[in-house]
């Protein structure tokens, strides 16, 4: 469909607006510097890479393989007083307590790499170790959800190259997948079935939005995607959190991160910037039949290495727009992932 027209987004359960004649439009607005890429394997003034010490002035270790710390300067932490603040508004000048724990997953000691050039074997250490860190922190008691992530490149608000994501463990469980929770509960009462697992069998069925499959996992382009080129990996199973999955899983997993984040980088020839996460189930202790792991990524660019999509004026006042459909999004990362 070329013509604009807005699409549904079951899982935050909000309209999109799309409006593909919007791709031909002159640009002269913020032109975006070109990401240069890391050559240093071992950076002396990096505080990740082994040895090195970081801000606080704690020392690095000389690790082999994946690295995790608790972050240095953490949104959240352990301790705190438990309690709210309502001041005479009736719920509409309110506060509370919210503890937690940040750490920082170091993906590979050396410096210029990135999940798109480490070897699958690599980026295998990095899902075993979210997994690790998912099962650990989501067994404790006052932790309800365990939100992994990564921010990749300067223009996502990453303050360091070195390759490397974060773990926050939060008291409460966050906005995202607090929508993403009640609409995958609202839809498996009505349908018998996941959400996520009825919407990948009706993709697989169509294949234009598949961007790669392999034996247990499938990387598309979402068909209520709001950022140009986002995509959400889903598992060919239910699998609720990390802690569910096989040894075939965790390989297909890996192979699928390394080959979307190559496939990314192919497009507009450059180190493509992302925001990249993945939502588990609640650790909550209840059952959670609703839910399907799935991990979104989120690139900002538009139209070239240096045009960017800019979240402003109706996507902030109204509601969400893109211009490339998701179909023609789809179809060139499809390519670049197969080099074609």
């Amino acid at each position: 469909m070329q013509t604009p027209h807005r699409r549904w987004n079951p899982l935050k359960r909000e309209w999109v607006l799309v409006s593909p004649q919007r791709t031909q439009r002159p640009w002269q607005g913020q032109l975006e510097t070109v990401t240069q890429t890391v050559s240093l394997q071992y950076d002396p003034n990096c505080y990740l890479c082994p040895g090195n010490v970081r801000a606080n002035g704690e020392h690095t270790p000389q690790y082999g393989s994946t690295y995790v710390f608790e972050n240095d300067f953490a949104a959240l932490k352990p301790d705190g007083v438990v309690g709210s603040v309502d001041v005479q508004g009736a719920g509409l000048i309110s506060a509370s307590t919210e503890r937690g724990v940040c750490r920082v997953l170091c993906f590979d000691p050396r410096h210029d790499l990135t999940l798109a050039t480490m070897d699958i074997a690599q980026v295998r250490h990095v899902v075993d170790e979210w997994a690790a860190q998912a099962a650990e922190l989501g067994g404790r008691n006052n932790i309800r959800y365990v939100q992994i992530f990564e921010n990749r490149g300067a223009m996502m608000g990453a303050s360091n190259p070195h390759p490397h994501g974060q773990i926050w463990a939060t008291e409460h469980i966050p906005n995202e997948p607090a929508a993403e929770l009640e609409s995958q509960q609202a839809y498996l009462a009505e349908h018998g079935e996941p959400l996520l697992t009825a919407y990948l069998r009706m993709e697989l069925a169509s294949g234009e939005r598949i961007v790669l499959e392999n034996e247990s996992w499938v990387a598309l382009v979402p068909f209520w995607a709001v950022w140009p080129f986002e995509t959400i990996l889903l598992p060919r199973r239910v699998v609720r959190g990390f802690e569910e999955l096989s040894e075939v899983e965790r390989d297909g997993l890996a192979g699928t991160l390394q080959q979307v984040t190559a496939g990314y980088n192919r497009v507009f020839d450059t180190a493509f910037p992302y925001s990249m996460g993945f939502h588990p189930a609640p650790s909550d202790g209840e059952d959670h039949a609703e839910w399907v792991l799935h991990a979104h990524f989120y690139p900002p660019l538009l139209r070239s290495a240096t045009v960017r999509k800019f979240m402003v004026g109706f996507e902030l006042l109204g509601s969400p727009q893109r211009d490339i459909t998701a179909e023609s999004a789809a179809e060139i990362l499809r390519r670049a992932v197969q080099h074609v």
